[in-house]
């Protein structure tokens, strides 16, 4: 195995665990993406010294606007995708989630003047269909797992308007692009943080620290430092087919340490909406989207 694809399943893996460390921070969800957000940034300014790399304020200055909207969508979007971790399970809320390129696909005609292909139109059916039989037609769903689902969706339509927004980026590199984003969408929670907090919250103690250290820097710095460092070298269709590699590890962790069950119905949608992401992937002939913030 060479040394991109190694770095590019290792960020997949880390990714995929991520749901798992979010589950047992005892903050609210707006609380952990602050942290996230802003222990990332540091952490990739930190690579960024040490590899001798500079941010150009010319290129930021160029793609600013789409800066700041995208990293207030990136905020937002973690808010919804933390809440779905408590109210559903990991598998259901990381499933829904990657609604996130079918919802691109179904609004390109529209925004990005893309044609729709029957391809593409196979693959919203299919997660139409999956998300149908994920909220439990025809069986009986807790309320809180509905709950859940629909704050999973609430990401994946956030996530989809950073994935259309990124479209537009002409002058930063990718790199420079995930530490700004990650600055405008901390200081874009900075504020709801400060009003919502709970004025009786109680110190966070020492574990939920280490969890939140271990998001911040693993799942979010370290993580985009491998993703961006094997991306770039594999040909789109490989990493289109590895980047499935996240939800999958999700699934498997939220089945085999919690204990999470998922009924066949859930089985079925979750196949449609990930097996048709995956072939609309496969088949732009492009990188994936980003489906890792």
């Amino acid at each position: 195995m060479n040394q991109a694809r190694l770095k590019y399943i290792s960020a997949m893996l880390i990714f995929g665990s991520v749901g798992l460390f979010v589950r047992y921070i005892p903050l609210p969800s707006s609380g952990i993406a602050l942290g996230r957000g802003i222990i990332g940034c540091l952490f990739l300014l930190l690579m960024m010294f040490i590899l001798r790399k500079r941010i150009s304020f010319k290129r930021v200055r160029a793609d600013l606007i789409i800066l700041i909207l995208s990293g207030a969508a990136i905020g937002i979007n973690w808010i919804f995708l933390f809440e779905a971790y408590r109210y559903t399970t990991i598998a259901n809320a990381t499933i829904c989630y990657y609604l996130a390129p079918v919802i691109v696909v179904f609004l390109s005609p529209f925004i990005l003047k893309e044609k729709l292909t029957f391809i593409k139109v196979c693959c919203i059916l299919a997660a139409i269909t999956g998300i149908i039989l994920i909220t439990g037609i025809g069986e009986e769903q807790g309320a809180n797992d509905l709950k859940g689902i629909i704050y999973g969706l609430g990401a994946a339509l956030f996530y989809a308007s950073v994935i259309i927004l990124n479209k537009f980026f002409r002058h930063v590199t990718d790199f420079e692009r995930t530490v700004i984003q990650l600055f405008f969408a901390s200081a874009s929670l900075l504020p709801y943080v400060a009003l919502t907090y709970p004025s009786d919250g109680q110190a966070i103690e020492i574990t939920g620290v280490i969890l939140l250290l271990t998001v911040g820097i693993i799942h979010t710095g370290f993580a985009y430092f491998l993703y961006f460092s094997g991306l770039n070298a594999l040909k789109g269709q490989t990493a289109a087919l590895l980047s499935y590699i996240d939800p999958l590890t999700a699934i498997i962790l939220s089945t085999v340490i919690l204990s999470e069950k998922m009924g066949i119905l859930q089985v079925v949608g979750g196949f449609l909406i990930l097996g048709g992401t995956m072939l609309n992937e496969i088949f732009s002939e492009k990188k994936p989207k980003d489906m890792s913030f």
